[in-house]
């Protein structure tokens, strides 16, 4: 995925209570009221949550009579996860240069007793 994909998101993980909502769907599709019983905030402020996470491709939502449902979307954290595999990669190989480049050849300096 992009970057920018990654940057969305973040930007939609960035809030706590979008961080909670994910965390409440990890239970199955649920209705907007049960999410809303369950955060500190009303119905209207749950539902322009779940538009970000709708936006972010984080959550999916469904039609089921007049009940609509919200559950994790499949896939839907993989932007974040190949930013932070890219990123953690070039860390490592980063700090693998450094160190074989301060000691060639030399063994790690012993601890006293």
């Amino acid at each position: 995925m992009s970057e920018p994909a990654a940057e969305v998101v973040f930007d939609a993980l960035g809030e706590p209570v979008r961080r909670r909502i994910l965390e409440l769907l990890h239970d199955g599709p649920t209705p907007v009221g049960r999410l809303a019983e369950r955060l500190p905030v009303g119905r209207p402020a749950v539902s322009k949550h779940l538009r970000v996470l709708s936006d972010a491709g984080l959550i999916e939502h469904r039609s089921v009579g007049t009940r609509n449902l919200y559950a994790l979307a499949p896939g839907g954290l993989a932007a974040a996860q190949q930013w932070l595999t890219a990123t953690w990669d070039t860390v490592l190989a980063a700090y693998a240069e450094e160190v074989s480049r301060r000691a060639p050849g030399r063994a790690a300096p012993r601890s006293q007793p």
